[in-house]
């Protein structure tokens, strides 16, 4: 383990523990939600897809007698609004007159099973008038199709020193979507209740916007609604928004059917109806001096939206403060946007924006250095920043930091010696050399996001019981908040019950997402068990004959301060005692991120805690007359702080840099020329697998670097900078290439094209 060991002050956060479910994962013990027992009477259901991107619905045929079919729900059956947008309004659950993508649910089918709901619903005959429909981001710019108006970040005056720089150069590129490709896809299970209550089970990351779409559709108050998740089978931002839209599908059948109602879609409706990550456009000049100095920069960063806002806004607005990366541009411009599109509605997804923004500067970066016959890696030292351009501090010597210890562990100079050697004997097979440095900001963009509650209960047996409005989904965060109430009592981490996430034990949650899971989470769970612990040092006190404040709580014992002193109390013995003292061993924790603001007209601010820097370096081979390549090796170094888990959050390094990889290098969603999603299924769409992550895979975390901020026990967050850390592949293809530009993701087929165009590209003299 290359972590840095935890310091002697901490005993269980810190600690490189397994994943609490990790061998129920592995043997098949853990119950996802199609796992759970189904009640009595269970019946299923299916979504009725629009086939096309844009039209009136005239009707929609569904053969009479279909075997099993219970009920067919249409708009006009909803029992509340037809509204699932997750911010805002206007989003249809159903299509109600006019369809605005292909995949766009437009009835549920209930059935006595699933298969009977899937026959039906494939047998529907929808008649749909076509419409025009806007399929890519240029034509939406051209309309003024805005789904997120755009934003503008404004440093200096960019049109002035653009037209004084020494040398200007000008690019545009693309990169593309992605889908989340969860083990498990989109499910939900409801059942009604006395009174009009709804009790949902759901694969969600936001329990409480489950409970708000819910209840809005059932047009009932939100206290009706009771929405549990224990764990996901993964999620990457696809169960943020959507999770809650399948849930309302589930509600609305169970209510309308008086009987429980599963909906489990299959990978292709999965795929066909529920949002990716935002494709983008980039249009860019730069101005420059002869040693690569950046001097303006006046940059657009487009995303297609979709249909409908979801989540758009948040992520042009991370895109947009995450454009210049850690670079320094003195005058700059940034405009980022997103337009409406016939196509789903895009959403959150890992990075949430901050990967598609960190791309624009590695083109230009780039493109600068080819310009300049210069190495991009002396131009990312020379232009380092110590502040964003809104306004907020940033650490340019911890970003040093990472960069230098990510090239040394990789050996970049023998390795580009080495590389460069193999060139010049190898016409056919090109390897390349690529390196990535990023600063990435933690928070939700929305500052009353940054909240987070616990409760925390301690049993007379000294067993403690934990709930938070935190959601697993394989990330880890479960035990790392075990950890720490384990580390605030002093007792081993068994001691301390997971309990599932419910809008009935911790209410008004944020999602988990951002990244900011364990911070705000392992806080809010700090502040419950402080509480208690409080409570207890008093009776201690009474007994130990000492001050409360002098107690101490360790390895499953309470302890007298006083020298030399063999008094002590086990956790448990002192659980019982406050029992019969009638003190309460409950407590709720709140938490709410400080010191982070943000003026929307001025788009200036701090609206992150902290910034989380990491590096990597990636070497490649590609085959320029296939176009197929391969990731030879890379080599991580990734800041968090005072890690709560580096046995955890390594994993999260290493799986996140191979998601990145997927969606730069070969995971494209193609749409036809109707506006019809052509790759629904792992036969068309491809993530990377086992053979794609590269033999040589050294990922660590940085030592000795416990955050400035005041975060949880001086952690920092790992979940999303790291995906970030792919963009070395994409360097090292560039690099391999000998092509600064490309668009993404480099597939084998795009990269072909490139070479091809090169090589036939008529000589001048």
């Amino acid at each position: 383990m290359d972590a840095a060991p935890p310091p002697r002050d901490l005993r269980m956060a810190g600690q490189a523990m397994r994943h609490d479910s990790a061998l129920k994962h592995a043997t098949g013990e853990a119950r996802f939600l199609d796992d759970l027992p189904e009640p009595a009477g269970t019946l299923h259901a299916a979504l009725v897809l629009s086939p096309l991107a844009h039209g009136r619905i005239r009707a929609l045929n569904v053969p009479d007698g279909m075997p099993g079919v219970v009920r067919i729900i249409t708009p006009a059956d909803i029992p509340g609004e037809n509204d699932i947008a997750p911010i805002g309004s206007g989003e249809a659950m159903l299509a109600d007159g006019v369809v605005e993508h292909m995949g766009q649910p437009m009835a549920i089918i209930v059935a006595r099973t699933r298969d009977e709901a899937l026959r039906c619903a494939l047998a529907a005959e929808p008649e749909i008038e076509p419409l025009p429909a806007v399929l890519s981001i240029e034509e939406g710019l051209a309309r003024g199709a805005w789904i997120i108006p755009p934003q503008v970040i404004r440093e200096g005056d960019a049109a002035a020193a653009l037209a004084r720089a020494p040398m200007t150069l000008a690019g545009e590129f693309r990169a593309g979507g992605q889908e989340h490709f969860y083990l498990e896809g989109q499910i939900a299970l409801a059942e009604t209740g006395e009174d009009g209550e709804m009790r949902v089970h759901s694969s969600t990351q936001h329990p409480t916007e489950g409970q708000h779409v819910v209840a809005r559709v059932l047009g009932v108050p939100y206290h009706r609604v009771t929405v549990t998740c224990r764990r996901m089978g993964g999620a990457f931002g696809g169960k943020e928004s959507n999770a809650s839209w399948v849930a309302a599908a589930a509600a609305v059948a169970a209510r309308l059917t008086g009987k429980p109602v599963k909906i489990r879609l299959s990978r292709r409706a999965d795929m066909a109806a529920t949002g990716k990550r935002h494709p983008f456009l980039y249009r860019w000049r730069a101005g420059f001096d002869a040693s690569g100095k950046l001097i303006a920069l006046d940059a657009l960063l487009a995303a297609d939206g979709g249909h409908s806002v979801d989540m758009s806004g948040g992520v042009v607005f991370r895109a947009a403060t995450h454009a210049l990366n850690c670079y320094a541009v003195p005058d700059a411009t940034i405009t980022a946007c997103a337009v409406k599109t016939n196509t789903v509605s895009n959403t959150a997804f890992r990075g949430f924006g901050g990967p598609q923004g960190a791309l624009l500067m590695e083109d230009v970066l780039a493109r600068i250095a080819a310009h300049l016959g210069r190495p991009v890696e002396e131009l990312r030292l020379a232009n380092l920043a110590d502040r964003t351009p809104y306004g907020q501090a940033i650490e340019p010597e911890l970003a040093r930091r990472v960069y230098a210890e990510a090239r040394r562990d990789a050996g970049w100079e023998a390795k580009r010696a080495e590389i460069d050697a193999f060139n010049t004997t190898h016409p056919t097979i090109r390897r390349g050399l690529g390196d990535f440095l990023c600063a990435f900001g933690i928070s939700f963009g929305i500052p009353h996001l940054n909240q987070a509650g616990a409760l925390v209960h301690v049993y007379t047996d000294g067993t403690v019981r934990l709930a938070h409005g935190g959601t697993e989904m394989g990330q880890g965060l479960f035990i790392k908040v075990a950890q720490v109430v384990a580390e605030v009592f002093g007792i081993p981490v068994e001691q301390v019950g997971i309990s599932a996430t419910s809008t009935a034990e911790v209410p008004n949650t944020s999602a988990t997402a951002a990244s900011t899971g364990s911070d705000l989470n392992g806080w809010a769970a700090h502040a419950a068990a402080s509480a208690v612990r409080d409570r207890m040092a008093q009776v201690a006190a009474q007994h130990l004959g000492c001050a409360a404040e002098e107690v101490r709580f360790e390895d499953g014992y309470v302890l007298s301060p006083k020298p030399g002193s063999n008094a002590r109390l086990a956790f448990g013995d002192l659980a019982k005692l406050c029992w019969k003292a009638r003190v309460s061993l409950s407590a709720t924790g709140f938490y709410r991120t400080p010191d982070i603001h943000w003026d929307a007209q001025a788009m200036r601010g701090e609206p992150f805690f902290y910034f989380s820097y990491g590096a990597a370096v990636a070497e490649v081979a590609l085959d320029t007359l296939t176009g197929e390549h391969r990731v030879l090796s890379a080599h991580l170094v990734q800041d968090c702080g005072r890690s709560l888990n580096p046995a955890i959050d390594l994993g999260q390094i290493e799986g996140a840099f191979v998601q990145g990889m997927g969606w730069l290098t070969s995971e494209e969603l193609w749409w036809d020329r109707e506006g019809r999603l052509r790759t629904l299924g792992p036969s068309t769409y491809k993530i990377p697998g086992s053979r794609d992550v590269p033999p040589i895979f050294r990922a660590r975390l940085l030592k000795g670097a416990p955050a400035r901020a005041a975060t949880i026990f001086r952690s920092k967050a790992v979940g999303e900078p790291p995906l970030l850390l792919a963009t070395a592949v994409v360097n090292a293809l560039r690099d391999a290439a000998g092509m600064p530009a490309m668009d993404l993701p480099a597939t084998p087929e795009r990269l072909l094209s490139l070479l091809s165009a090169r090589e036939t590209k008529p000589r001048g003299r």
